[in-house]
């Protein structure tokens, strides 16, 4: 059943983005609400998320260009208002989660009825709005690229970030040893208390040392990577025979470039992951995945770190806070 369409004389406001020049550039702007057309939904945002391709996004330096003008906020959950033509498995009232890679900083926003995750009852917007790209990410990786088995080492990279901290959880659901790196005895304490076995601070110790005495000289199975830039070859050298390398993203900026020599001479493996294409080509297993999270959330086995929770007003703030790289777990804007 359609719901009736919003009178375009209805209003409302979101971070417009008309010249991606970076964050400063952003408007907070007065805009028709829009119906749905065909398979989409109208969602009334409660929580968004700022994730680092936010970031890149309003700078022009993110794989996807949207065309202009776009809002940006990649993430988001809220309650939906109107349903489009063919959308059968979604109704007016009901609590949504989605990642559509826009549309997320505003009041309200159209999105794709596929890409919405109904939520179940008693899922707190905050944690929804932090929850796809994190858990689906480090999910796709160490259970589905990484093949991850019980008992493995897992050393995880930019530990106290969202994936990061995702990761050390899902490493743990999977009954793995995780070891968290990061770069001040804060966050390594962060780590620690989502699930971390042990924890190495980056900015006063060894990497490859702290590795070694953690792991007795064989190296940790599972490399999981979303920084890359200056740490990635060490950590590498130090992986375990048929170690698997995994390529999350490059939070550092340098995409640094590693020689093959290292990969052949430990039988490693260098593998690519891409969650948001997997999500697109293997719905089926993506799916799957996703139920697969949200019954471990219930279960209390993962949830997400939230950093803080700001106003909607305050996005420019929130982009200062992260580029500080202060940030441990996720930051999310409630309206």
């Amino acid at each position: 059943m359609m719901a009736a369409p919003f009178l375009e004389t209805e209003l409302m406001h979101a971070w417009l983005c008309e010249n991606p020049v970076g964050v400063d550039a952003l408007t907070w702007t007065e805009l028709p609400t829009p119906t749905p057309k065909a398979g989409e939904v109208l969602i009334e945002i409660k929580a968004a998320s700022l994730n680092f391709p936010d970031l890149l996004i309003v700078q022009n330096k993110y794989q996807m260009k949207p065309a202009l003008p776009f809002v940006p906020g990649s993430e988001y959950a809220g309650i939906i208002q109107a349903v489009g033509e063919g959308v059968t498995h979604l109704k007016v009232g009901q609590a949504v989660a989605c990642l559509s890679g826009t549309g997320g900083f505003g009041s309200h926003t159209l999105a794709p009825a596929a890409l919405c995750m109904p939520l179940p009852p008693g899922f707190p917007m905050v944690d929804a709005a932090a929850f796809i790209m994190i858990y689906a990410t480090s999910h796709h990786a160490l259970i589905d690229r990484a093949a991850l088995k019980a008992g493995e080492t897992v050393l995880v990279l930019g530990a106290a970030g969202g994936v990061g901290t995702s990761a050390i959880q899902i490493a743990k659901a999977a009954g793995a040893h995780v070891i968290a790196a990061a770069s001040t005895d804060e966050k390594c304490a962060l780590c620690k208390s989502i699930g971390a076995d042990a924890t190495i601070n980056y900015s006063t110790e060894n990497l490859r040392d702290a590795i070694k005495a953690f792991t007795q000289g064989k190296g940790p199975d599972v490399i999981y990577d979303p920084v890359g830039g200056d740490f990635a070859e060490p950590a590498f050298r130090s992986i375990a025979w048929r170690g698997r390398y995994l390529v999350v993203g490059f939070a550092a900026g340098p995409i640094p470039a590693l020689p093959f020599n290292l990969a052949l001479l430990k039988g490693a493996s260098i593998v690519g992951v891409f969650w948001g294409d997997f999500a697109k080509r293997e719905p089926k297993a993506n799916a799957a995945a996703m139920m697969e999270l949200a019954q471990w959330y219930g279960r209390g086995k993962i949830k997400p770190v939230i950093d803080r929770t700001m106003p909607m007003a305050d996005l420019k703030a929130a982009y200062a806070h992260m580029g500080s790289r202060g940030v441990m777990g996720k930051l999310v804007m409630v309206n």
